[in-house]
């Protein structure tokens, strides 16, 4: 069994097949990126009549035991995610609303500061808000998981620091591995593995580097070294990988409604379109090959269970409210 901490995109029927057959029976899915209440509200219609259609394949779980009963039906366990905290809209009790609608990840921010934080892509991390606490403090209580995937260093560090729960960096990697903005320092490793937080190791090209995109064993090898930071018990599998994307998809994620120019987000003028997926990593289905590449890496069998699922499942039991 695989959790991947975070996926987006267009998923459709092809894509629950492929997950089932890569093994893949637990997904965060990306309801939302720049979407404020009314759009999010759309959006996770959309995705309810989406799994209402392919029931026979997957299901929305709000809890880790109902994560455990899909998979063991063999279909995909949706877990219903944001990249961005717009959807509360500066409403903190719209928190606890969005929770009984069944979201159970939300991150703080999506590459621009914003009420509650700092991003990763500022000049200055501004650090998080009086407002951020209040969220966070609301989240832990309404049993939404905090994801700093997109959020500054400092900015992470308070959250670790503000939340009464663990938090999770739903997907990245280690910025002492491959250098870029969008990955996390060892301090921000570190944090995690003494609070009991998971960062699920990325696959997207841009934040991974092609060494760590040749192959499956080069990728398990960025676990490996991940491990060694911040512990067997606080790294997951987050691959960011994307469905059915297409130029306006991109355009969106990366400058929303927020300016008139041009952003690249993780890429750069050079590497301006979408990112090559990784030369492993060809089809959903070849997720399959995650298992054997911990293998090739040195995990022991109880450690690639940790890494493929366990953690996941750990900090979801701890976070999540039924």
């Amino acid at each position: 069994m695989i959790i991947d901490g975070l996926q987006c995109g267009h998923f459709d029927r092809a894509s629950f097949q492929g997950l089932q057959r890569a093994g893949v029976l637990g997904v965060v899915n990306t309801t939302g990126f720049w979407e404020g209440t009314v759009e999010s509200l759309d959006n996770l219609a959309k995705w309810r009549d989406l799994v209402r259609a392919n029931a026979d394949l997957c299901e929305i779980a709000t809890s880790a035991d109902q994560i455990r009963a899909i998979a063991a039906s063999g279909r995909v366990a949706v877990i219903i995610g944001f990249q961005n905290a717009n959807l509360f809209e500066g409403r903190i009790r719209l928190v606890e609303m969005w929770a009984e609608l069944g979201v159970r990840v939300v991150q703080l921010t999506y590459n621009n500061q914003n009420d509650l934080a700092g991003s990763c892509y500022e000049d200055e991390d501004s650090g998080l808000a009086r407002y951020g606490r209040q969220v966070i403090k609301e989240m832990n209580r309404a049993g939404i998981l905090v994801d700093c995937s997109h959020v500054g260093n400092r900015s992470t560090l308070m959250a670790i620091e503000a939340s009464e729960q663990p938090i999770a960096v739903t997907h990245a990697n280690a910025d002492s591995l491959f250098p870029h903005k969008r990955n996390k320092s060892d301090d921000v490793l570190r944090a995690l593995k003494d609070t009991g937080g998971v960062i699920g190791c990325a696959s997207y090209r841009n934040i991974t580097g092609d060494h760590y995109c040749k192959t499956i064993e080069n990728w398990c090898e960025m676990i490996a070294r991940t491990v060694d930071i911040a512990g067997i018990d606080s790294v997951a599998i987050g691959t960011d990988r994307s469905h059915n994307f297409t130029a306006p998809d991109y355009a969106w994620m990366r400058t929303g409604r927020w300016t008139r120019g041009v952003d690249y987000g993780a890429g750069s003028a050079t590497n301006a379109g979408k990112a090559a997926p990784p030369d492993w990593f060809q089809t959903l289905d070849d997720m399959a090959v995650i298992p054997g590449g911990l293998k090739s890496a040195g995990f022991d069998q109880a450690e690639i269970d940790k890494i493929t699922h366990g953690n996941w499942l750990r900090l979801y039991a701890q976070t999540f409210r039924a």
